[in-house]
């Protein structure tokens, strides 16, 4: 810490009787895409000395379970909406090479279906399937939900025993396409087109499956001229045949503007108070669904899914050149990204009633917390947050009473310089709580109060912190910025007084007697 840096004061209020609503594991979620290197050369690379007879790589596989991901998304993005999904069974020698257009890449169909349910399992997550809604049909829909669900007996399901597997996958979440407002998407439509289609695949999914749950997709950005009608009016549409509605965001520093070409200076501050905008977006979409839901006189609930969100900004070329695994959009990650990721994580808690899926994306080389060679990998800032609160976020998302003192920044005006949330689990008494402080050069000393019962005690504690926000971390230095176990605040009564660094992120365990 820099000793000539300011300490300000803040205070949290907790009651773990007081909460915002139940936080579902599956906020802590991945996203893997045929994509650059995320699934070759990350996920699958057989031709690396590490590699197993699977041709996974159990460093990588050791790192994702590090991070405790509950639900895990996939074939695309913008993959999906030119995808085959029969190109990817079978004997593999006899599987076709296509070229992928999103990506301008060669897609060799190595790794299919069979492949990323394998995958799925050694992982222990939840597979939340996307079908093809840009070139595919609807029955193509139907069909890849019989071949992964149903019981032998006929034509999909049978030839998925033919594969290898005759019992059935049971493939509970399904993406009714991917960013289909976007005009670089394979088979751009209109919302009320778009909405159509959805309801017509969902319908016949689920006459296939009634037990699957289906994510129909809102605007990919707040960026989208459409937004937010896009989103009215496709929840208006869909609103009885789908459980789930997707919402898209990366963010950036500087803030890319609508037409993306003018160039913003970097402007850290404002970078830092991101989640003002996380929130805005949230409730927004939140208060679509309760007009569609009123609208529609449904007594079904719709939540979000906030199934593509990180920092990418920095390495925007997505020309694969018509290669194999071409290496693009492999961004370098800072502490000041993982800080916004921390906040970001913080903002999921505090919506835990109305955010229900969240998948990073994406898992591995691409845009991802962890980056591969054929000899090695090393964790990128951003692991960490994600791995603490996937691990210690449970139960309870709690309705904290928070003073904290604020700082000015340029896009989002007065912002509080303490960004914080914390979860309670009344079962294992288990109490998580996870602070940001946004400030470049002031130390904050923050006052943790309970107001129901005091923990007996902090069990665990971790920081990650810096004097430099650019400072990341390389195969060279592959432990520059990381989160370490700090010594435990002493607890006081129901009061628990820490001094928080300026640029740092810090998790704290606390422990109640379970109920």
């Amino acid at each position: 810490m820099d000793q000539q840096s300011t300490v300000r004061k803040a205070s949290v209020g907790l009651n773990t009787q007081r909460t915002l609503g139940e936080i579902s594991p599956l906020l802590f979620g991945g996203f893997a895409e045929h994509m650059g290197r995320c699934i070759y050369e990350g996920i699958y690379d057989p031709a690396s000395p590490l590699a197993d007879s699977r041709g996974f790589r159990p460093d990588v596989m050791a790192a994702l379970k590090e991070t405790n991901y509950r639900i895990m998304r996939y074939p695309g993005g913008n993959f999906v909406s030119g995808y085959r999904w029969t190109d990817g069974i079978g004997p593999r020698e006899k599987r076709p090479r296509r070229r992928a257009l999103a990506w301008r890449s060669i897609e060799s169909n190595q790794f299919g279906p069979h492949e990323f349910m394998e995958f799925a399992q050694e992982l222990g997550t939840e597979p939340m399937w996307a079908v093809n809604l840009g070139t595919g049909s609807i029955q193509d829909a139907a069909d890849l939900v019989e071949y992964m669900n149903l019981p032998t007996g006929t034509l999909y399901s049978d030839l998925r025993a033919a594969n290898g597997h005759p019992d059935p996958y049971n493939v509970k979440y399904w993406c009714l396409g991917n960013e289909m407002d976007g005009p670089w998407q394979i088979g751009q439509m209109g919302a009320l087109e778009y909405a159509e289609k959805a309801v017509q695949a969902a319908k016949l999914m689920r006459w296939m499956d009634p037990s699957i749950k289906t994510i129909a997709c809102g605007s990919s950005a707040t960026s989208m001229p459409g937004y937010p009608d896009w989103d009215r009016v496709v929840l208006d549409h869909s609103y009885a045949q789908i459980d789930y509605f997707s919402m898209h965001h990366y963010a950036a520093n500087p803030y890319p503007t609508i037409s993306n070409t003018e160039r913003l200076p970097v402007d850290t501050d404002s970078y830092l108070a991101s989640s003002v905008h996380f929130e805005e977006h949230a409730d927004t979409l939140a208060a679509a669904i309760r007009l569609a839901k009123a609208k529609n006189r449904s007594k079904h609930d719709v939540h979000l899914c906030w199934d593509e969100w990180n920092v990418w900004y920095r390495a925007k070329g997505g020309d694969g050149g018509w290669s194999e695994a071409p290496h693009i959009l492999e961004e370098e990650y800072n502490l000041e990204d993982a800080l916004v990721v921390a906040t970001w994580l913080n903002t999921f808690l505090r919506k835990a009633d109305v955010v229900k899926i969240a998948c990073i994306a994406q898992i591995v080389n691409v845009i991802a917390p962890i980056m591969t060679r054929s000899d090695g990998m090393f964790k990128q800032t951003i692991f960490y947050p994600l791995t603490l609160f996937s691990n210690h976020a449970s139960g309870h998302s709690l309705d904290l009473l928070v003073k904290s003192p604020s700082y000015h920044s340029a896009r989002y005006g007065e912002v509080p310089q303490l960004d914080v949330s914390s979860s309670f689990d009344p079962e294992s008494g288990k109490g998580a709580h996870f602070l940001v402080n946004r400030s470049q050069t002031e130390s904050l000393s923050v006052t943790l109060n309970w107001e129901d019962v005091a923990p007996d005690g902090l069990t665990q504690a971790w920081q990650m912190s810096g004097a430099d926000p650019m400072a990341g971390n390389s195969f060279d230095h592959p432990d520059a910025v990381t989160a370490h176990e700090i010594p435990l605040p002493r607890l006081d009564g129901r009061s628990m007084t820490l001094t928080v660094p300026p640029l740092s992120f810090t998790t704290l365990i606390s422990h109640h007697m379970p109920a």
